[in-house]
């Protein structure tokens, strides 16, 4: 006997809207003859699904192209204006707040630095500075003036940098809260869900024990009810905005990495299109090596993190810039180990032993990645993994492809992202976006009222209490 299907109308007028939408949206303006092969619904479908989007400002036309031998074809598109995100990085230093339409075109941005030197953020999580991209990275410091290893991600900073830099950028933009298809946030650690305080962080590089981070950010009052957060680990999110428009366009399998202070990644092939972060900064590649600041001894992070790198370049003579942020000093060393072309300085020895080394130490932590999980490419993002560039990943290559199993290597690219140091803010903006997709271009998904039968009213009077 043939089992039936759960599915009703209204969850297939729901697919064919989310269908219409993404290739729009992904593929450009279209006209609705394109849209029937592209989305392999009927010429039906499309002309009500297109009408319903039209009508409620979803979908806009965007000129004509001509036909053959007919009249020319309108073109539609997704209507930029017709709804905002806000995107997120809780950062190593300083939290981003950006503010987007629905094109992703930029409308407003905050940077909120954390402490880094023991001076403190001030009480109470104030609004910070307002900046146009510094970079605010720098080593690992505390608050309040008790520098620590975790000072700086204290949960009533951070929880008041997002408030702030939510209210900043809506009011900079004029845009009223209500608007919002929601926030996405990308932050260090594991993300869990419960149904009594929603997305749950465990982050303990930053020493957050289970902090119920959504339900604090709900308490704030930042944004209405209405407007979801949608909170995930900072290398989902890189890894998400890395596929979606960046080097991992096209590519149905691939692991996106995110070198900041620490290691991340995210991992995304069949079963996990949207993409898992997964702890890579944390397998063990020397046992019994360094100390790693998530407490556990020879951890990748505590050899290929940029503040791991500063560190042993430190312990082994070298001179990093006094007083330097992060970025500062990881360039001054890659200067040293690398002088510019024509220049007349010599490649300092210390600085090139450190990065040969942290490359062989790389080329292990890739070579897990290509035996566990195959991938048609692994992606190098974050400031940090953008800054060591294309001439040190040729020295990670050679020690990859050794450490290995051969297939899966042959057929594994390893490239840089695409999308600049700034890309876990889009893509923590893509979370609400891709959800809005997900309901058919829909701010909510509540379904409908069930109706009630026929014989229920004319019987009320009969039920006794």
């Amino acid at each position: 006997m043939r089992a039936k299907s759960s599915r009703t109308v209204r969850d297939l007028r729901r697919e064919n809207r989310t269908a219409v939408l993404r290739r729009l949206y992904f593929d450009g303006p279209q006209s609705r003859l394109a849209l029937g092969p592209a989305t392999g619904l009927s010429s039906g479908s499309v002309s009500n699904v297109v009408g319903e989007l039209l009508a409620e400002g979803l979908v806009e036309e965007a000129g004509s192209v001509d036909s053959a031998g007919g009249r020319p074809r309108t073109l539609l598109r997704v209507s930029p204006g017709s709804g905002c995100m806000i995107g997120v990085d809780v950062g190593e230093t300083r939290i981003r707040v950006e503010l987007f339409d629905l094109a992703l075109t930029e409308l407003a941005r905050m940077e909120l630095p954390l402490a880094t030197d023991g001076q403190g953020d001030g009480a109470g999580g104030g609004p910070g500075e307002a900046t146009g991209g510094g970079t605010g990275r720098g080593p690992d410091g505390g608050t309040g003036g008790d520098p620590g290893p975790h000072g700086r991600y204290e949960v009533g900073i951070v929880v008041g940098h997002v408030r702030d830099g939510i209210a900043e950028v809506l009011r900079a933009a004029d845009v009223p809260a209500e608007r919002l298809l929601g926030v996405g946030i990308g932050v260090p650690g594991i993300v869990a869900h419960t149904p009594e305080d929603g997305a749950v962080v465990h982050g303990q590089t930053t020493g957050w024990d289970a902090v119920p981070l959504e339900r604090l950010l709900r308490e704030t009052g930042a944004v209405p009810e209405s407007v979801p957060y949608l909170i995930d680990n900072g290398s989902k999110t890189l890894g998400q905005a890395e596929m979606w428009f960046g080097a991992g366009r096209g590519v149905s399998e691939a692991v996106v990495v995110l070198f900041g202070s620490g290691v991340g990644a995210c991992v995304i092939g069949e079963g996990t299109e949207s993409g898992r972060a997964i702890e890579w900064g944390h397998l063990t590649v020397r046992v019994r090596g360094r100390r790693c600041r998530c407490g556990s001894q020879g951890c990748l992070e505590a050899y290929a993190g940029a503040e791991a790198l500063l560190e042993r370049w430190r312990e082994a003579g070298g001179r990093p810039p006094t007083g330097a942020d992060e970025e500062t000093a990881l360039t001054s060393m890659l200067t040293a180990a690398y002088p510019p072309e024509g220049s007349d300085a010599e490649p300092d020895a210390t600085a090139l032993a450190v990065l040969e080394e942290t490359a062989e130490y790389l080329g292990a932590g890739f070579a897990d990645l290509i035996n566990l999980f195959q991938p048609e490419r692994i992606l190098v993002g974050g400031w940090a993994g953008l800054q060591l560039g294309s001439r040190f990943l040729e020295t990670v290559k050679p020690h990859a492809a050794a450490f290995a199993l051969r297939y899966p290597a042959e057929r594994t690219r390893i490239e840089l992202g695409t999308l600049g140091p700034d890309a876990v803010t889009v893509g923590a903006a893509i979370l609400p976006l891709e959800a809005f997709f997900a309901r058919g271009g829909r701010r909510t998904d509540s379904p409908p009222e069930a109706p009630v039968p026929t014989w229920q009213p004319a019987l009320q009077h009969r039920v006794t209490s």
